[in-house]
């Protein structure tokens, strides 16, 4: 039987190296977004929590179960302020 032929390989030869220019900017103007969102999701939460614990007296009494609805409205509020976050 034959031999097979050997092959040479060549050398080999690494990829030049990428440049590593990738800046992070930590506070790139949108230092609002994170304390308005979490603020907005705790008044929510709190409206909530408030016409629960007082049977619907407080915080408008004349809303009656519209309470509920502002208080998702300001957690809604919270989500959406949460699409600025970067």
């Amino acid at each position: 039987m034959p031999k097979s032929r050997i092959r040479k390989k060549d050398q080999f030869t690494p990829p030049p190296a990428k440049k590593q220019t990738t800046d992070i900017k930590f506070g790139s103007g949108r230092n609002w977004v994170a304390p308005l969102m979490l603020a907005l999701f705790l008044v929510g939460l709190a409206w909530i929590v408030v016409f629960y614990v007082t049977t619907g007296d407080l915080p408008i009494e004349s809303l009656g179960n519209w309470n509920i609805v502002v208080g998702f409205g300001f957690i809604a509020a919270g989500f959406v302020v949460s699409t600025q976050w970067k």
